[in-house]
């Protein structure tokens, strides 16, 4: 069955559709996003979570450690020095399902790197074929994957950089999409994902892999955008949240400005 598509409020979160997946994207960096997480995860009350932001030994770690003791969950999850936002956004979330099993989705840095030069299919390893990872995507979708992923890097990058760029992202959603379907079938599901909400696109993001490796698994994919937005996202159901302050994202991109004259 079809699940709704638009856009909802905060409010709506203690009543969402039910699936075996749902994928609640963020903003990394937005607190609001990790709040709306939390409300989620508190009325879905899944048998599983899976987190993009760390791999399944540091979720191994944490496992019997007390789900309100933040800094022990930190220091278990090795969340220091991980390059995410502070641990204290993404507490409340777990602390929301204090009887899930926690599992973690993320792959190790070289295999990432890897697939760059090797390809999605080499490093993912078997079953490649049943997440779609052994087919070259049709010219239009890898041209429009590479602009994507141009514009996500300040438009930055060097153009050979790019079809790396894609088949890295491919393998990270396939990958996440696995472990996904790991905990629906160790646990039973429900199964909440905790991601960025580009995983949660219904096109290119893990609803398609999962669609294609367990058809008649059903999904829910939630994503939360900043606004200013457009009307139509690519999620089965979004939220539009003001933007968190930050620094210029592509600021780090521009070369140093000349040092000025003396007159």
């Amino acid at each position: 069955m079809a699940q709704p598509r638009g856009q909802i409020g905060p409010d709506d979160l203690a009543t969402l559709p039910p699936a075996d997946i749902v994928i609640l994207g963020e903003v990394h960096d937005n607190p609001a996003h990790h709040r709306n997480q939390a409300t989620a995860v508190a009325a879905i009350r899944p048998a599983a979570l899976v987190f993009e932001m760390f791999g399944p030994d540091q979720a191994a770690r944490a496992t019997d450690v007390p789900r309100d003791d933040a800094g022990a969950m930190a220091a278990a999850l090795g969340w220091e020095g991980g390059g995410w936002s502070d641990f204290a956004l993404y507490h409340p979330i777990l602390a929301a399902a204090p009887g899930a099993a926690i599992y973690g989705a993320a792959l190790p840095r070289d295999m990432v790197r890897r697939a760059m030069t090797d390809g999605a299919a080499a490093v993912f390893g078997d079953n490649a074929a049943v997440y779609g990872l052994d087919q070259p995507l049709p010219p239009d979708l890898q041209a429009a994957r590479e602009a994507e992923q141009q514009a996500a890097h300040c438009n930055a990058l060097p153009e050979a950089m790019l079809p790396g760029m894609v088949a890295a992202q491919a393998l990270r959603d396939a990958a996440f999409s696995r472990t996904a379907l790991t905990a629906l079938a160790e646990t039973g599901g429900p199964v909440v994902v905790i991601a960025g909400s580009g995983h949660a696109d219904r096109d290119r993001g893990m609803p398609a892999f999962l669609t294609r490796a367990a058809p008649d698994v059903t999904l829910l994919s939630l994503g939360q955008v900043e606004a200013p937005a457009a009307a139509l996202q690519p999620y089965d159901l979004w939220i539009v949240t003001d933007a968190a302050p930050r620094d210029d994202p592509c600021a780090a991109f521009q070369p140093p400005a000349a040092p000025q004259q003396g007159g």
